[in-house]
């Protein structure tokens, strides 16, 4: 990846698009599924999503392989989708991007209030 990609984010438009054309050819349930993740995955990006590819790939290949062995969805992530996304992203306790940025800012107001104050 070059710097100017990295700047510009165009490795990622490209990274989703291919993910989004892999998705377009699995069934509906599977589909279905897929945009299911991606918004159970999404809040535990960082900034730029990039962490999320590798994840998101992997889900992917699991979808299209099972499909392609003609199991059903439910066979596959089971009834809670929810429950596997948390256990992707590392469970509940997972810190999400909102979580990094207010600790973030609880350590600067912190630091400024010490500063102030001692």
């Amino acid at each position: 990846m070059s710097f100017w990609e990295t700047v510009t984010g165009s490795d990622l438009t490209r990274e989703w698009k291919a993910f989004e054309a892999r998705a377009e050819k699995l069934p509906a349930e599977y589909r279905a599924a897929w945009e299911r993740i991606k918004v159970n995955i999404s809040p535990h990006s960082d900034f730029t999503g990039r962490n999320l590819i590798p994840i998101l790939d992997g889900v992917l290949g699991l979808l299209e392989e099972t499909a392609a062995d003609g199991l059903s969805v439910q066979e596959v992530l089971g009834d809670d989708i929810d429950g596997f996304c948390g256990a992707l992203t590392g469970g509940e306790e997972a810190p999400s991007y909102r979580d990094r940025w207010r600790e973030q800012l609880n350590r600067n107001v912190a630091k400024k209030l010490g500063q102030l104050g001692g």
